[in-house]
C-alpha cells in the first residue's frame, strides 16, 4: 500500500473508529500546522525535561526500522543532556498495521503507559510488523489491555484528530518519510547516530543564542 493511500486512511474520519461531532472543547484544530501546535500540542506525548532549553520533535512509524535504530540513541541523548524536551509525533505512513500501533500507543497514554507501549513496539526489530505482534508486545510491557481497548473506544475521536494533525504538520514541513526530526530550528530527515544527535542539538542551541 502506498504512502498516499495510507495518508488517505489517516485523513478519513474514523481510521477504524466512528468519529462523533466536533465539541467546543476539542482542543487544537486538525489543520493547525503552526509552530506552537507542532511543539506544544497538549495531546502529543512528551518526555525529557518539560522546562528544557531545547525542543526535539520526532516523527516516526512503528514499522520504520531506521526509527527503531535511532530511537535508543535519541533517548540516551535526552537522558544524558538533561535539558531536552522530546515530543513524539506518531506518523503511521508505512502500513495499515502502523496505524493500529499508533492508535494503541496513544490509547495507552490515558493510563499513563504511552512510554511502555511505545518502547515495546519500537523494540520489535524489522519492518512490516503485524498488528497482532505489536499487541502482544504491548501486553507484555504491562499495559492493561482491557483498559487500553476501553480508552481507545472512549477517546478514538481525539486520537484520530491527533493523527490527522500530525499528518498535516508533517506535510506542512515537507517531510517525505520516517524518521524525521525538528531540532530547535533545524529539520533533519534521516536517522542519526548518537554523535549526530549530540552535534545537531549543540548547533541548534548555538543558533538560538545568536538570534
Amino acid at each position: 500500500m502506498s504512502r498516499r493511500t495510507l495518508a488517505q486512511i489517516i485523513a478519513a474520519a474514523g481510521i477504524g473508529y466512528l468519529v462523533g461531532p466536533a465539541r467546543a472543547d476539542e482542543g487544537p484544530s486538525e489543520a493547525d500546522v503552526s509552530r506552537e501546535a507542532i511543539l506544544y500540542d497538549p495531546a502529543a506525548p512528551t518526555t525529557g525535561n518539560p522546562k528544557g532549553d531545547l525542543n526535539i520533535v520526532v516523527f516516526f512509524d512503528y514499522n520504520c526500522p531506521y526509527c527503531k535504530q535511532s530511537e535508543p540513541l535519541l533517548e540516551k541523548l535526552v537522558k544524558t543532556d538533561g535539558k531536552i524536551r522530546l515530543v513524539y509525533k506518531d506518523w503511521p505512513i508505512l502500513t495499515p498495521d502502523s496505524i493500529k500501533g499508533a492508535q494503541w500507543a496513544l490509547a495507552a497514554k490515558y493510563q499513563d503507559r504511552y512510554d511502555a507501549a511505545h518502547f515495546a513496539m519500537m523494540g520489535i526489530p524489522g519492518p512490516k510488523i503485524p498488528a497482532e505482534r505489536m499487541r502482544e508486545a504491548i501486553a507484555k510491557s504491562g499495559v492493561d489491555m482491557d483498559r487500553l481497548d476501553a480508552d481507545l473506544q472512549a477517546h478514538g475521536d481525539d486520537i484520530a484528530k491527533l493523527l490527522r494533525r500530525n499528518l498535516a504538520q508533517a506535510d506542512s514541513l515537507g517531510l517525505m518519510g520516517t524518521p524525521a526530526y525538528i531540532v530547535g530550528d533545524y529539520r533533519v530527515t534521516s536517522a542519526l547516530n548518537y554523535e549526530g544527535f549530540r552535534r545537531v542539538a549543540a548547533d541548534a542551541r548555538a543558533r538560538s543564542t545568536t538570534k
